[in-house]
């Protein structure tokens, strides 16, 4: 499980976010191509980190710009370029947009969202890396029920791997449960595994290769065998606890915001210290706090006088409360989150009237805090579609400590 500086591989990050699953990957010892992401916020953030910053190890193709892209573009303009990087790429990771697949939310089998996997098979056919990994939603392998034609007898990850074995693959499919690898959330994906069939691994099955490291992952991370805590993972940053303060709005306006006065605790958690290594004491950015309206305030306290900490509000105390909102759901302290998503307002703090700040997420979901975040921090209206403020980047993220993971998994497999 130790980085082995001398055999590093190289692979290519597409539809990269801001950056989750390359950090992963980077700590994992893996010297990143290029990525792709088409949001210039999302790709602001991921350049400024893992292109320019303490987290930089890409050795970015001079053919390429250093700019937000799509893949449809990256065919269009770059096919042969793509097409000379076979048999020098090790592997291609991704994780298509989720959401026409979520079991939470609308579940729609027209979203053209859904095809983009097929652009990202079209370039794992020029590259032929020798591993592919794909992450997605438990929903990405469920059926559409009630849909007429194919889409309503398998499921799109059914699809995907047909495509993918025709193009020389075995693939392997699995479900990982986040909180057995460190991070503080009840967070299930499904992960595909593909591996070249020229590559000869013995008949391992990478998902228990995945399992007998759990353990050595953890202990080299410093983690306790268990679930971490909602508390573990954010109590330091309980306003009760540190207090807030007025900031200068940074942008066009004159208006002003609060944020979390942040002092490190005596007692770090095993989880603090490892998510807080890297700052040397400074201050982690991203810690701007919500500004509630009043009567968002007591909308919130009536919600927290039903709600059982830790579970889902059901159908009934959605109706006691007026709410139509698909999922809300205040925190436990004593348990790991809830899945982290796009939607500031699905989750409420465990102790305190409000939602979590952006930084609060990041760490939920794995991102250490040396890691920065920019572009906007929220967007609304029509722009929900368009842009990817900072909680939008983290809740699609794949955490790093997955990207870590499977990082060493298939450094493991591929040393075989």
């Amino acid at each position: 499980m130790k980085n082995n500086n001398n055999n590093k591989g190289l692979y290519i990050d597409l539809f990269s976010g801001c950056g989750g699953f390359s950090l992963g990957l980077g700590n994992a010892g893996w010297t990143g191509l290029f990525a792709v992401e088409k949001d210039p916020m999302a790709f602001e953030t991921f350049k400024h980190n893992l292109i320019d910053g303490k987290y930089a190890h890409f050795n970015w193709p001079e053919w390429l710009p250093q700019k937000q892209t799509t893949i449809q573009t990256l065919l269009k303009n770059h096919s042969e370029n793509l097409n000379n990087l076979k048999g020098k790429v090790d592997l291609i990771a991704g994780g298509p947009p989720c959401q026409g697949f979520s079991l939470a939310g609308l579940r729609d089998h027209t979203d053209p969202r859904n095809k983009l996997s097929n652009e990202y098979i079209k370039v794992v056919k020029l590259v032929k890396p020798k591993f592919i990994v794909l992450e997605n939603v438990r929903g990405f392998n469920a059926k559409f029920n009630g849909k007429k034609g194919l889409a309503g007898k398998v499921s799109h990850a059914q699809i995907v791997k047909g495509k993918l074995e025709k193009l020389g693959y075995k693939i392997y499919t699995d479900y990982i449960k986040l909180e057995e690898y460190g991070v503080p959330q009840e967070r299930t994906r499904l992960l595909m595994v593909g591996i070249r069939k020229d590559i000869n691994i013995g008949g391992l099955n990478p998902f228990d290769e995945l399992k007998l490291q759990r353990k050595k992952f953890l202990d080299m991370k410093n983690l306790p065998n268990r679930p971490i805590t909602t508390k573990e993972a954010i109590g330091d940053l309980e306003v009760t606890a540190k207090g807030i303060k007025l900031v200068r709005h940074s942008g066009p306006t004159t208006n002003e915001f609060k944020k979390i006065h942040y002092a490190p605790p005596k007692d770090k958690s095993l989880y603090l210290q490892m998510i807080r290594k890297g700052l040397n004491g400074s201050q982690p950015n991203s810690m701007r706090l919500a500004r509630h309206k009043s009567l968002t305030l007591k909308h919130f306290k009536n919600i927290r006088r039903i709600a059982r900490p830790g579970v889902v509000l059901n159908k009934k105390e959605k109706e006691i409360l007026g709410i139509k909102k698909q999922a809300i759901c205040v925190l436990d302290s004593n348990r790991p989150s809830k899945t982290i998503t796009t939607l500031p307002d699905d989750l409420l703090h465990y102790k305190e009237n409000r939602i979590l700040t952006v930084r609060e997420n990041a760490r939920i979901q794995s991102f250490p805090d040396d890691f920065e975040f920019k572009g906007k921090y929220t967007t609304g209206g029509s722009m929900r579609k368009k842009e990817c403020p900072r909680y939008t980047q983290v809740g699609n993220a794949v955490p790093p400590l997955m990207g870590e993971v499977i990082g060493f998994l298939i450094r493991s497999i591929s040393n075989k």
